[in-house]
């Protein structure tokens, strides 16, 4: 497989809202609290959430059980669409613990645990970093 287009935009995206997403839960812990950083820094990783989710579904899922061209790890994109949809309800309806745990559930799961899953050695990804570092 190769970098397509849409995979470019899809890690592109990806890899930026990995590195984003601590300055904007960041920004809001301890004494000193940086609103305007962390507002800045959250639209902008939820957008690149929004990018991430939207595009994989332009990707066909890689080995394992599939349905049509999906495999098992395109059910994080309603998961992660739903739970911003709902960060974003707590935040207008005032309740910024359930915001906060919201957003902070988010960026674990579709960040830190679904990009640990990128790195098994039969996804593509994983398979280009663990050959060029000569581990496979």
């Amino acid at each position: 497989m190769q970098i397509t287009p849409v995979i470019a935009i899809h890690l592109a995206a990806a890899l930026a809202a990995v590195a984003i997403g601590p300055i904007a839960l960041w920004a809001r812990q301890g004494a000193t609290q940086r609103p305007r950083l962390h507002r800045a820094a959250g639209y902008a990783w939820v957008t690149l959430m929004v990018a991430t989710a939207v595009s994989a579904l332009f990707i066909t899922g890689g080995p394992g059980p599939r349905w049509g061209s999906f495999g098992l790890i395109h059910l994080l994109i309603p998961v992660t669409l739903g739970m911003l949809a709902m960060a974003f309800v707590f935040l207008a309806r005032r309740n910024i613990v359930g915001h906060r745990k919201m957003m902070q559930r988010t960026y674990i799961g579709a960040c830190v645990v679904a990009g640990g899953f990128t790195l098994l050695p039969d996804r593509f990804l994983g398979h280009t970093v663990w050959s060029a570092l000569g581990l496979i």
